[in-house]
């Protein structure tokens, strides 16, 4: 049995278009009857078309977007009847090309076929036509052989449309007609339907060139503004407002604040978690606690202690019940006892000073990261990356998994962490400092633009000040002006400077610390290395209390010591007698007497303890030898201050309170980290101005605190003008208002300057009384005739303190690796104060030229949001050669890349708008042939950009992180038929935890530990997984294995798109 028909499958190499391809070369006239046309069908046959005679295209009209999506899915449509007028039928159809053009293929060859589309338009060689109903959704396509053929033509219909899918790559059922009677009735069917379509040529043609990505017109500054609208579309979209469910008296709404927190509360809802960063004095607290009323559940907030005073005016307590939002208040340390009260009540954790939390290498950091788990966390800093990269790592954990987060293109955050922490690697910054100071400006950018645009908000003053300027106005508030650095340098006599620079040499250089590191002698085996570790530590620590309290007051280092000789006395008589006594049990505690600089305490603290005993043969007779060595220096040094007869420092200060025309009538502020310095300059200043000095450190009571806030709070609910000087330690350094006044003293140097920072962010407020802040610094000197040689003495003693100290200076300077002469450079700087770079520019600048056309300029505004996706343009630039720039956005993930003749390469948003931006008279020049070949090049780079790669953890086999070792041995648990199933599933918790580096560091260290000893003995291997089973449970708190809030959701989902291109001209 024989056929007059064939069929068409788009299999085997058989596709529909090379049937096309073969007919149409003998056809007079092409008739398309279908009821969706796509460019894309078109050009992929046009060629073949050259020589026929006439071809008409009818259409019907798929009116939605959903019609659209169907067909590029290739899924059925219901069909509807449905009669458009002609200018209805226009205009759809128009709608549709605008959205063919928007998602069909950016190539030359697409180019190309549309404009010979175009080209046969005018000329009258092709026409088309829309049917206007809905109902049409024939798939029909009529060939007419020229006259002198045996066959009148040929038919071919079945399920394919008119599009490169319909074409080549879908799987279709079409069948060829071969039958004259077959080919007459398509024929006239057409023509009949062709009679009652509108003809849609020009709105075609209209549509290509002013709404799609082949308009070219385009104008580099239109390109600019569209860039512009499609960053920052989500800000200008923002219709919210915050919600007050009560106004505290006399609050001012200041729309900066408002601002911020409607962006944190995006970012909140999106990532789990949200950085409120801005420059300290802008009010955060304020900020987060409005940020608190626009989320449902309830609110915990951890702060440190002098935050949750109820008698300071700003503590987060007064401003949460000012607003009369319910919450509970923790303070830092005691998050033991928050703990045991249960914390799954909670839905938000805001935490204030997060910057603290910046290691996870700690116990404090392992409970809160037990207490964020499964909550919203709100971290309030100004300083959230203070040293490394890993500072921010720290904090980000808290809300996500490190190695399965959820921020756009950015899965693995540790491996993103440990390659930036690579490009430092082996550089020295001095050596290596252009090179070195190089790589941290390009970690600083990519951190910024990969993870810090999706989780923070931060702004300047000058920002502030810049972009909200005219609403601070109208609130009549303004910042202050903030005067240079004044540097006051305390000059040491030839005695003095000798005794100094000897003293320097000593404790920094030759002074062992025996005391404090006796476990590093200990011939025994019975103790581990994080054993040694602490005691490594804490001569580390003890030494730079020593360096401080040398630069902070003469009197505060001779106190320190004669505790030391008296402490180093003791220790060597109990050696002596056969007993050296260690515990282990006040570690944190003495730690956190470190931390707040209570030298006394800590040696009372280790002299008091004696919980462990160990014979003194169990020692080398390095021990005894290093501290007989040590107590010998430490008489030394104290022979040398006795030829120390006087206080330059105290007598400069004196003298500059008498003389200076600021501190003559200010109130004054002024820090130093010793309790023992607070405490002598009180004692000394009383006695030469009165009882207008007030002295407050961490021992002070209640009452002192509130005359504290009462004299030096503007917002006091009853102030009192008692005291004109404040002396304080580093414990008002952080989130208490001094705003009565309006000069900041450091009398010891902040080593690192972000606390210089912080302490005048205590009087640099947005609602101060004064026009201009004022801050004074004290350095040492050697006495000399002129500035330039003062400030060069003191310049090399801190060299001097730097140098000496090696590696143990980034104890000095609290992790921060800074050289000195950058160190002194940064102390006398105005920036460090501000917290400000004046060359990083902002992004406000360039959000705020789109607000402010879609504000002054309206009509301008919509034509630019409506130019089409793939918009492109060209213009001259000073370049090397013609490049291409362009913007892919893939979900939330956008980027941009500079191409050429060599790889492309990705540039920030900052780089890319400065390049972009331009004036509405920058001619557009004519597109190169090489925008294709460019295009392309960047295509690749962006998909293999945001191609997901597979988790890498399962593949470690060790490794040297107390995880992998852990993972190692849960996977060499084989017999697990003794644990219940609830056991087996909690291996399974654990491991996946583990596998996304979702516990803290700590937490891992601790169950490391006890795995490696407890199955340091041989176990039955039917035991082992009970064995593991039990200390995993005792080590890891339960909350630890619940997930984020932050789920693994489409951040980077969705289809890859082309924004917008534009070709740079090379001059």
């Amino acid at each position: 049995m024989t056929s007059d028909t064939t069929f068409i499958t788009n299999e085997a190499n058989k596709t529909l278009r090379d049937r096309f391809n073969v007919l149409i070369k003998d056809t007079s006239d092409f008739d398309v009857l279908v009821g969706y046309f796509y460019t894309s069908g078109f050009y992929s046959i046009y060629k073949s078309l050259e020589n026929t005679e006439k071809i008409r295209i009818l259409i019907g009209i798929g009116t939605n977007k959903h019609t659209v999506d169907s067909v590029k899915n290739n899924k059925p449509i219901k069909q509807q009847e449905l009669k458009f007028s002609h200018a209805e039928t226009k205009e759809k159809f128009s709608d549709e090309v605008k959205d063919e053009l928007e998602d069909s293929e950016d190539s030359e060859q697409a180019e190309e076929g549309v404009h010979k589309f175009i080209e046969w338009l005018r000329s009258g060689k092709l026409e088309i036509k829309a049917y206007p109903t809905e109902n049409l959704h024939a798939k029909l396509y009529i060939m007419t052989f020229h006259e002198d053929d045996k066959d009148d033509g040929r038919v071919i219909t079945g399920s394919s449309n008119f599009t490169r899918s319909g074409l080549i790559d879908n799987l279709e059922f079409n069948v060829e007609l071969k039958n004259k009677s077959d080919y007459d009735f398509a024929l006239n069917k057409f023509d009949d339907l062709w009679e009652d379509a509108v003809d849609v040529k020009d709105q075609y043609i209209n549509t290509i060139n002013d709404k799609t990505w082949l308009n070219d017109t385009i104008t580099p500054y239109e390109l600019y503004l569209k860039f512009l609208y499609e960053y920052f579309k989500g800000e200008l979209g923002q219709s919210d407002k915050v919600f007050y469910k009560y106004e505290p008296i006399n609050f001012r709404k200041l729309e900066y604040q408002e601002q911020a927190v409607l962006n944190a509360k995006k970012i909140l809802e999106e990532y789990g978690g949200v950085f409120l960063s801005d420059v300290v004095g802008l009010g955060k607290t304020f900020m987060a606690a409005m940020l608190a009323n626009q989320i449902d559940g309830r609110t915990l907030v951890i702060a440190p202690p002098v935050l949750l005073d109820k008698d300071n005016p700003g503590s987060w307590i007064n401003v949460f019940m000012d607003f009369r939002i319910p919450a509970e208040f923790e303070s830092l340390g005691k998050l033991d006892k928050l703990i045991k009260r249960g914390t799954e009540k909670f839905h938000n954790v805001i935490i204030d000073e997060a910057h603290r939390f910046r290691s996870e290498d700690n116990i404090t950091y392992e409970k809160l990261a037990q207490i964020c788990r499964g909550k919203r966390v709100i971290l309030v800093t100004a300083t959230p990356q203070n040293n490394t990269p890993s500072d921010l790592m720290s904090q980000i954990k808290l809300f996500q998994s490190s190695k399965k987060s959820t921020i756009p293109n950015l899965p693995n955050l540790d491996k993103f962490f440990k390659e930036l922490a690579k490009r430092l690697k082996g550089l020295d910054r001095q050596d290596d400092h252009d090179e070195y100071m190089q790589a941290i400006k390009e970690n600083s950018i990519e951190i910024r633009e990969k993870v810090l645009k999706h989780l923070m908000v931060r702004r300047t003053r000058n920002e502030i000040e810049t972009y909200f300027g005219e609403d601070l106005k109208k609130q009549g508030l303004k910042f202050p002006d903030v005067a240079d650095p004044v540097s006051v340098y305390y000059q040491l006599d030839d005695v003095e400077d000798s005794v100094f620079n000897r003293t320097i040499e000593i404790i920094a250089r030759d002074f062992k610390y025996s005391r404090y590191t006796p476990m590093l002698f200990y011939k025994g085996d019975d103790v581990d290395q994080l054993e040694i570790q602490s005691q490594k530590n804490m001569g580390r620590f003890m030494k730079i209390l020593l360096v401080k309290r040398l630069e902070s007051s003469f009197y505060a280092f001779r106190n320190s010591v004669d505790r030391f000789i008296a402490s180093y006395e003791r220790f060597i008589a109990e050696l002596e007698k056969g007993r050296v006594y260690l515990s282990k049990k006040h570690a944190i505690k003495i730690f956190e007497f470190l931390e707040n600089d209570d030298e006394e305490r800590i040696q009372k603290l280790i002299d008091e303890d004696k919980a462990r005993v160990f014979p003194a043969k169990d020692f080398e007779e390095g021990l005894k030898e290093g501290l007989l060595s040590d107590l010998e220096m430490l008489r030394e040094i104290k022979l040398l201050w006795r030829g120390v007869n006087r206080d330059p420092k105290l007598m400069e200060f004196i003298k500059i309170l008498q003389t200076n025309e600021i501190l003559k009538k200010s109130k004054i502020i002024v820090f130093s980290e010793s309790k023992e310095t607070v405490e002598y300059l009180a004692k000394n200043l009383k006695e030469k101005f009165g009882d207008c000095i007030l002295a407050y450190h961490g021992g002070s009571s209640a009452e002192t605190r509130n005359r504290v806030i009462v004299n030096f709070d503007a917002k006091a609910r009853e102030p009192k003008n008692d005291y004109r000087i404040l002396i304080t330690s580093e414990v008002l350094a952080e989130g208490v208002n001094l705003h009565r006044s309006n000069v900041v003293v450091n009398y010891d140097i902040p080593w690192n300057p972000t606390r210089i920072m912080q302490r005048v962010g205590r009087i640099n407020r947005v609602d101060t009384e004064f026009d201009t802040i004022y801050s004074f610094n004290f350095f040492p000197t050697k006495q000399a005739d002129d500035e330039i040689k003062l400030k060069s003495a003191a310049e090399a003693k801190i060299k001097a303190f730097i140098s000496l100290l090696g590696s143990d200076a980034r104890l000095l300077t609290e992790g921060e690796d800074i050289e000195s002469f950058e160190l002194f450079d940064q102390l006398i700087s105005k920036k460090t104060i501000l917290g400000e770079d004046d060359e990083e520019e902002s992004q406000l600048k360039y959000l705020q030229v789109i607000k402010d056309i879609r504000d002054k300029d309206p009509d301008l505004f919509s034509d630019i949001k409506r130019l089409p996706r793939k918009s492109r343009t060209a213009r001259s630039f000073k370049c090397d050669g013609n490049k291409l720039i362009t913007y892919f956005r893939k979900g939330k993930v956008e980027k941009f890349y500079l191409s050429g003749k060599d790889d492309p390469e990705e540039l920030d948003f900052m780089a890319i708008a400065r390049v972009l931006a331009t004036d509405p008279i920058t001619k557009r020049e004519t597109i190169g042939k090489e925008f294709f070949a460019f295009l392309d090049k960047s295509k690749d780079a962006f998909t293999f950009a945001t191609t997901e790669e597979a988790p890498e953890i399962s593949k470690t086999k060790g490794g040297k992180d107390s995880g992998a070792k852990i993972l190692k041995i849960l996977k060499a648990i084989k017999d697990k038929r003794k644990l219940t199933e609830d056991q087996e599933e909690y291996l399974k918790k654990v491991r996946v935890k583990l596998e996304e580096g979702d516990l803290p560091k700590q937490t891992m260290k601790k169950v490391n530990k006890e795995l490696v000893d407890e199955l340091s003995v041989t176990i039955e291997p039917s035991r082992l997984a009970i064995k593991v089973v039990g200390i995993l449970q005792k080590n890891i708190p339960s909350e630890l294995l619940e997930s984020h809030v932050s789920e693994i959701s489409g951040h980077s989902s969705g289809v890859r798109e082309v924004i917008l291109s534009e070709y740079l001209v090379g001059e």
